[in-house]
């Protein structure tokens, strides 16, 4: 295992592919990857791309790869896709949008399957990151799944959280919703080349004018792009880098990193805190305890605590 994660922070793919395969895997060597790895990591730049199906973020994530090699950097991507409820399994199809950087050395791109993760992302994607932090990305993208309005776990994880748009995606009234289009620190509006991508942008204004921002607060700035012709990606990383830059300068990056290191530490010890406890559907005494609240001689409330003094 140490020979495995030194060559990973050297940038070996394979042993960057195999650590990944690891976390996904829940392997019990875990605790020994992560305690290698973390030392060396907290250097790259985590960057947060979600929105609807159809907006466009996989061919925006290309785009964005490509731009962001042009400036020199080394670039990891996590795609994201969903699991099928049925059988479990995943078209890890992202990557196949992204075979322009299939044989640069200095881009990394893995697929991993949300496996019925709610919010967008997978529940390894922080462990993920961790590894591709370790192995010397400068930038990491993580790319969501289609999302609806309520699906805004990535901007608990990166530090910027790109918001994708595009024309006939809906009306003003999708625009001031709460959910998704409240976490962006930056809006994209994606296939500006078509009728309404002005007005869209118009209604973005209107709804990010209503918000109350306290003094010195970032402002999220719009942009244009047609990703597929790979137009304005320029101006999304010079507005990337300006808001990092003011993470930076205002503390909030330090913040933003201490809250995303709680949530996964409290999702370890829950997750561990679950599996001390067992299959709790698989316990007689429920059945009773269920039966009692039918009955009308308890409730669920004293039914729970009479499970937990149990255990």
């Amino acid at each position: 295992m140490p020979d495995l994660v030194s060559r990973a922070r050297e940038g070996d793919a394979r042993a960057v592919a195999r650590l990944i395969s690891l976390v996904e895997d829940e392997s019990p060597l875990l605790r020994e990857v992560m305690a290698g790895l973390t030392p060396h990591a907290g250097h790259a730049q985590v960057v947060g791309i979600t929105g609807s199906p159809g907006v466009g973020k996989s061919t925006s994530t290309n785009a964005l790869v490509g731009e962001l090699r042009r400036a020199g950097k080394r670039v990891g991507v996590l795609a994201v896709d969903p699991s099928s409820p049925f059988s479990g399994g995943a078209l890890l199809g992202d990557r196949v949008r992204m075979q322009d950087h299939a044989t640069d050395r200095e881009v990394y791109i893995r697929s991993m399957a949300s496996r019925g993760h709610l919010g967008g992302l997978a529940w390894t994607t922080p462990q993920a990151l961790r590894v591709l932090d370790a192995a010397g990305c400068d930038v990491i993208l993580v790319e969501t799944v289609g999302v609806g309005q309520s699906e805004v776990e990535i901007a608990g994880l990166a530090d910027t959280t790109l918001v994708l748009l595009a024309p006939g995606m809906g009306d003003g009234i999708q625009a001031a919703k709460a959910g998704i289009l409240e976490i962006g620190d930056l809006y994209v509006v994606n296939k500006a080349d078509r009728d309404g991508a002005d007005q869209v942008k118009r209604d973005l204004r209107s709804m990010l004018a209503l918000a109350d921002r306290p003094e010195g607060a970032w402002k999220p700035p719009i942009v244009s792009t047609v990703a597929a012709k790979g137009e304005g990606l320029d101006q999304v990383v010079a507005e990337i880098d300006r808001h990092h830059a003011w993470l930076e300068s205002s503390g909030e990056l330090e913040r933003r990193r201490t809250r995303r290191a709680r949530d996964e530490i409290e999702a370890i010890a829950v997750t561990a805190l679950r599996a001390r406890w067992g299959d709790v559907h698989g316990r007689s005494e429920l059945d009773d305890l269920a039966a009692a609240v039918v009955a009308g001689t308890s409730d669920p409330y004293a039914a729970a605590d009479t499970l937990l003094e149990g255990m």
